[in-house]
């Protein structure tokens, strides 16, 4: 007994070191550890660490790169890769747009397109059908239609851009998660849609919610092919429409009839016979055009995976649209948004979709019976022609699998991480190293950004401080920077805009060019000054900037004290002697002073000759200087004292406009 007794236990013992042995092999394995090699290049901790936040943040906040330094930098970034820190204040502050977290299909329901509205009223004859467009009083008419929104609950769709628009610029300013939302940033840009393309603009908020933000630092193909299911998507480059030709019949005699370019092109199923088709380059709103369309084919491969120069025809063009047709919008609203498919889908049975062949998930529906089922070549890889709707909707994963995993691929979209993050230049040997790492870690994102911030490239000191910050990244930087309290973020927007980034507006599936010399001219320097000093002297309304505070209560009591004091938090790692002649010179500007409405003294006695710095020329980006005309400025009255506030706005204005500030 007590033999069998010990069997037993050993037995139990066993199986648990058994069992223990194995949670701990099978268990995630810790990430490999990796050191920066920034002391290579020369950089101090602390100018490694300023350098990590200009590049993977939109700016630091006071005091974060001490925190940065005290953390350790490679777990810094580690913990940004993971993208798991709690961001209360920030949802504290999203909780009151309403809008955000709809649904698309919430979203036709309660913001529903104009041309919805206007249909709807006319059958309720809350409007005339003659008065639409036609209108002699315009207001009027707008107010009868105002009228009938409010009535049936109907919100204006600008509503749902602004609120958009205002938690992007929260989420910039506030999230913890700053890798995340640049990344996000960067992929919304590099697969671009538009609110200028009415048809997409109400689903753009979900496709970066949904689509974007939860892949910007996941695997590649996993983005690529929830951006091509998502309705923004296949609204903006017009896939929703694509159909391939009509199965064959059984053989009858037919009259003959003239067949147009574009539907010879759509029946012929081999690569060598196929020809261009030609297509329109944007469908027009509510009108549903049969037949090809390679807008998204052609832009997938351009400018999604790739590149431009990535070894593709136009012929890879005209089959690669062959293989998507089909991909559509499951019906979202009865008058819009996949209506066309409603009718299909009852005839059919939700029920009886898959068995069918069809595949609904979300928003997104392929549809076998619009598919083309011949045979098709693309970049050498043949489709069979098939019947079989499995393999239809299969032949368009694997395309785009196909391209995700492509060597060119891997080159183009590393080039353009590189450019983002190193320079408008970026050495090619970088780029080479992170196109390897694409390859080997099947296109994950965080293995690729380790490989760019562990080589000696990116932290070269002739990389440091070279990127143009964009008008978004400088608001927001700015904004971080000074500790600034945003209650309403859309007058920042505005000034964005005037800046020359209206986010969400750009029309072309290009996205904003990434480079400096596109966001930098004599007018935009302007606009950049007049940013920043409207910023400091809290004329920017919703946005509130407390100096006082940001300095500790401690105030500078002369305009060189002031300049070292404000060059120190927001130029902290920089050369402030060099900041003080380049900036002095400034502090007496009456431009500068009549756009902050101060008066200002007489500028103090000129500084030695040796000393006194020369200011570049009109809008040179060397001083960040304002140009000047000759006409006579009028000559401000002497007032006494209360000079600090003004003063200190002064000097913080012109150092967030200083080419020190708007570089990271």
């Amino acid at each position: 007994m007590k033999k069998t007794l010990k069997i037993c236990c050993f037995a139990a013992l066993l199986t648990g070191s058994v069992f223990i042995l194995t949670s701990f092999l099978t268990s995630p394995a810790p990430e490999k550890l990796y050191k920066f090699p920034y002391k290579r290049a020369g950089l101090t901790e602390q100018q490694a660490a300023e350098h990590l936040l200009e590049r993977f943040t939109y700016g630091a906040t006071p005091g974060q790169i001490d925190s940065v330094v005290k953390m350790g930098l490679e777990n810094w970034f580690n913990q940004q890769l993971t993208a798991g820190l709690a961001d209360d204040s920030l949802d504290k502050r999203l909780s009151a747009y309403d809008a955000i977290n709809l649904s698309n299909t919430e979203v036709c329901k309660m913001y529903p397109p104009g041309f919805v509205i206007r249909s709807r009223a006319i059958k309720d004859s809350a409007i005339s059908k003659d008065s639409v467009d036609k209108a002699v009083d315009k207001k009027a008419f707008n107010l009868q239609l105002q009228g009938y929104m409010a009535k049936k609950g109907y919100k204006s769709d600008q509503d749902l851009y602004k609120q958009f628009i205002d938690q992007k610029i929260m989420r910039a300013a506030y999230t913890n998660n700053q890798l995340q939302e640049v990344m996000t940033d960067f992929w919304f840009n590099h697969f671009n849609v538009s609110f200028v393309r009415g048809e997409c603009a109400q689903f753009i908020p979900a496709y970066e919610r949904d689509v974007i933000r939860p892949n910007a630092l996941g695997n590649f193909d996993h983005l690529l092919m929830a951006s091509a299911k998502s309705p923004a998507m296949l609204y903006y480059l017009d896939n929703f429409t694509s159909v391939g030709p009509l199965p064959p019949a059984k053989p009858q005699p037919v009259k003959p009839v003239a067949a147009s370019a574009d539907m010879s092109m759509m029946m012929t199923t081999t690569a060598a016979t196929t020809q261009p088709a030609t297509v329109k380059t944007l469908t027009q709103p509510g009108k549903n055009v049969n037949g090809l369309n390679e807008n998204y084919a052609r832009e997938v491969m351009e400018l999604h995976t790739l590149g431009v120069d990535g070894g593709y025809t136009q012929n890879d063009v005209t089959q690669a649209a062959r293989v998507l047709t089909g991909w559509t919008v499951y019906p979202i609203s009865d008058e819009a948004y996949g209506a066309a498919m409603k009718g299909l889908v009852a005839k059919v049975g939700e029920n009886n979709l898959a068995q069918k062949g069809y595949v609904h998930e979300g928003d997104f529906l392929f549809t076998p019976n619009r598919h083309d089922q011949g045979e098709k070549v693309v970049l050498g890889h043949t489709f069979e022609a098939s019947k079989d709707p499995v393999v239809g909707y299969q032949e368009g994963v694997y395309l785009l699998e196909m391209l995700a995993h492509h060597p060119s691929t891997a080159k183009f979209i590393c080039r353009k991480l590189a450019v983002r993050f190193v320079s408008d230049n970026p050495p090619q040997k970088l780029v080479d190293k992170m196109a390897k790492s694409f390859t080997d870690h099947d296109g994950d994102i965080r293995q690729v950004l380790i490989t760019m911030v562990t080589s000696p490239e990116f932290w070269d000191k002739k990389v440091t401080l070279v990127k143009t910050k964009s008008p978004f990244e400088l608001a927001i930087s700015s904004v971080r920077g000074l500790n600034a309290d945003i209650k309403d973020p859309y007058p920042l927007f505005n000034w964005i805009t005037r800046m020359g980034e209206k986010i969400y507006y750009y029309q072309a599936p290009t996205g904003f060019p990434d480079r400096g010399r596109y966001w930098i001219n004599t007018g935009s320097l302007l606009s950049r000054m007049d940013f920043s000093l409207a910023l400091t002297t809290n004329q920017i309304a919703g946005t509130r900037v407390n100096l006082n505070s940001f300095t500790n209560h401690q105030d500078p009591q002369n305009a060189q004290l002031a300049i070292v004091t404000y060059s120190k938090l927001l130029l902290p790692e920089q050369n402030p002697d060099e900041t003080i002649k380049q900036l002095t010179p400034l502090l007496s500007d009456p431009t500068l002073a009549a756009k902050m409405n101060i008066p200002v003294r007489p500028a103090p006695a000129p500084a030695p000759a040796s000393e006194k710095p020369t200011v570049g020329a009109p809008g040179d980006m060397a001083l960040m200087s304002v140009p000047q005309d000759n006409k006579p400025k009028p000559v401000a009255p002497v007032v006494a004292n209360k000079p600090n506030n003004n003063m200190q706005a002064l000097v913080a204005g012109i150092i967030i406009g200083s080419p020190g500030f708007q570089r990271r």
